[in-house]
Formats: structure tokens, C-alpha cells, sequence
């Protein structure tokens, strides 16, 4: 069966960086689709960025807050996600949640509905 485990999580201050793992077993990514959630208090969940392989190439997306600061990447031989953030804010506190869905020919990248396993989140606190 599919699972996920995020790692990687703490608390920077504003500027900082740190880099998310989502260590994924019983699938493999020529037939899943994966991405980073986030949710802070208050908050509905928002898709981050997500990346699913098309033959030899990746469809990459992120929201627009964090187009330039944030980069999501596969290492396909270890069978993991990873989110690198860097010139983190305070906006982007929140506990960041690792999903996989099936893989289908369209699909709402940031639609929760989407992906039918996740992770149990990693907490993000970035300070002023």
C-alpha cells in the first residue's frame, strides 16, 4: 500500500531556508502524481507545488506566492519528494502535508480531491 513520511519540518527565522522530504513506498511515479499541501490555523488547505513525469518530461506547478522562492524535485532512485524553500516568510507558516495521487491524462493540480494519499504533515514556523 502507498505511504508517505514528511521530514524536515522546523522553525527559521525570516530569510531562512529549509528543504521538505517525502519518503514514498508501495508505488512508483511513472503511475503517481505528487505535490506539497500546506495549511495554517484559520486557513483551508492550498496546493504548493505539485510534479507528475510525462514520458521524459516533468509538469511542474506552485502557487503564486512562492514561484521563485520555492523548488520541488523527485529522486526517482530513492523514491522521494523534496521542497526546497528558501526567503521563507511568516506567511509561510503552516504544516505542509506530502500527497500522491493516481495519475490521469488532465487533473486540478492544487485540488485536494485529486490525490488519494497523504502524509501526516510537517510543521513549518517561520518568525519575523
Amino acid at each position: 500500500q502507498v505511504q508517505l513520511v514528511e521530514s524536515g519540518g522546523g522553525s527559521v527565522q525570516a530569510g531562512g531556508s529549509l528543504r521538505l522530504s517525502c519518503a514514498a513506498s508501495g508505488y512508483s511515479y511513472s503511475s503517481y502524481r505528487m505535490a506539497w499541501f500546506r495549511q495554517a490555523p484559520g486557513k483551508e488547505r492550498e496546493g504548493v507545488a505539485a510534479i507528475v513525469r510525462r514520458g521524459i518530461q516533468y509538469n511542474i506547478n506552485y502557487i503564486d506566492s512562492v514561484k521563485g522562492r520555492f523548488t520541488i524535485s523527485l529522486d526517482n532512485a530513492a523514491n522521494i519528494l523534496n521542497l526546497q524553500m528558501n526567503s521563507l516568510k511568516p506567511e509561510d507558516t503552516a504544516l505542509y502535508y506530502c500527497a500522491a495521487g493516481r495519475d490521469s491524462t488532465t487533473y486540478t493540480w492544487a485540488l485536494q480531491s485529486e490525490y488519494n494519499y497523504w502524509g501526516q504533515g510537517t510543521q513549518v514556523t517561520v518568525s519575523s
